[in-house]
């Protein structure tokens, strides 16, 4: 009978750690090399062995019970440089979220115990901000979360270090993707919308004073309807009249025919969001890019999922174009409204293959 077994070269070969240890990248195994009695972790700069040589163990401990030692050279038991800078960067991001008031760059710097242009550039290749930047947003998500639970709107501006109430209201569109005011009451207001059909499905347009607010697709009317009350729960939601019907016409025509969008947008998002949106909205059509790509493109190489965070908050499908934003190989990956909705409208736009471009 005919051995059914794959070898250990194979059977190493297809397992996705070997992979990893392939492209040296960080893993939360070692490996062990049975022609030298070493084990190391998979970043180690030593030759790749063999892969019938090669065994993989869950700890450091589980190597060494077996027999192996630890290598000299990539000292697998000893505590990464990466994993010691994020622990790092951590410990300086809880300093920074319980201080007062934003601390300064050498403050920070000095609990890293590191020069303030080496812990900037650290900093920044860790997190995708700057030490200012991430000072900002979280001191902007203590006012959101001030104003949410109902405080008045200039204790919640001093209590998240604001020393300027002034200044604030001037940043405020793009921190709170409103004024503090419409934040704290749910968007009030007046809010006309209408729900019809397009070739993607059902599609709900809804406009502010300031101009399209919410472009959402489904299947179904009273989801849609739903979710826009959720977006704005206390403003006052008005059933299309004749002069919306042609703005719905143009919507349903954008996506469609493929015609230009001549309305104005209310974009509501954090400062980051609208960002990435606006680096979504200089994508062509008939084009894609990756999300890291976007990522480089606002100057965050590293924000890649935060990125991909703001893409599935866009509350206006089509107009913010994320549906042309892929993978870094090309393919499809989450859409808002449905990865098939998101093939359509690539298929519209020229991309027969799906591809990169």
């Amino acid at each position: 009978m005919p051995d059914l077994m794959p070898d250990t070269a194979t059977s190493t070969e297809i397992d996705p750690r070997f992979q990893t240890l392939s492209r040296r990248e960080p893993g939360d195994f070692v490996y062990s090399v049975r022609t030298t009695g070493v084990y190391c972790r998979p970043t180690c700069p030593s030759r790749l062995p063999k892969p019938e040589n090669v065994s993989f163990h869950a700890s450091c401990e589980a190597a060494e019970v077996v027999g192996f030692r630890a290598c000299l050279r990539c000292k697998p038991r000893d505590a990464s440089t990466q994993a010691k800078q994020a622990e790092m960067i951590v410990t300086v991001c809880r300093f920074i979220e319980g201080a007062e008031d934003t601390p300064s760059l050498d403050e920070m710097a000095a609990r890293a115990d590191l020069s303030p242009h080496h812990f900037h550039r650290l900093f920044k290749a860790s997190t995708g901000l700057t030490p200012k930047a991430y000072g900002d947003a979280h001191r902007a998500q203590r006012v959101r979360q001030s104003l949410s639970a109902g405080e008045a709107v200039t204790a919640a501006l001093y209590e998240a270090g604001y020393g300027s109430s002034g200044r604030f209201y001037e940043r405020s569109n793009a921190i709170l993707g409103m004024t503090p005011t419409e934040f704290q009451t749910g968007g009030a207001g007046d809010i006309r919308f209408a729900i019809g059909q397009c070739s993607l499905g059902v599609i709900l347009v809804a406009q502010s004073y300031k101009g399209i607010c919410a472009i959402t697709l489904g299947d179904e009317a009273e989801a849609l309807a739903r979710d826009l009350q959720d977006r704005f729960p206390k403003a006052n939601l008005i059933g299309a009249d004749a002069d919306f019907e042609r703005h719905m016409a143009q919507v349903v025509g954008m996506i469609d025919q493929q015609q230009a969008l001549d309305l104005p947008l209310d974009i509501r998002g954090t400062a980051f969001q609208q960002r990435v949106w606006q680096a979504l909205r200089a994508i062509p059509s008939g084009q894609t890019r990756s999300y890291a790509e976007i990522a480089e493109a606002i100057g965050a190489p590293k924000a890649v999922r935060a990125v991909a965070g703001a893409c599935a908050a866009n509350a206006l499908a089509i107009a913010i174009p994320c549906h042309r934003v892929v993978r870094t190989d090309g393919a499809l990956s989450g859409y808002r409204w449905g990865v098939e909705r998101k093939r359509a409208l690539l298929l519209k736009e020229g991309q027969k293959g799906m591809k990169h471009v």
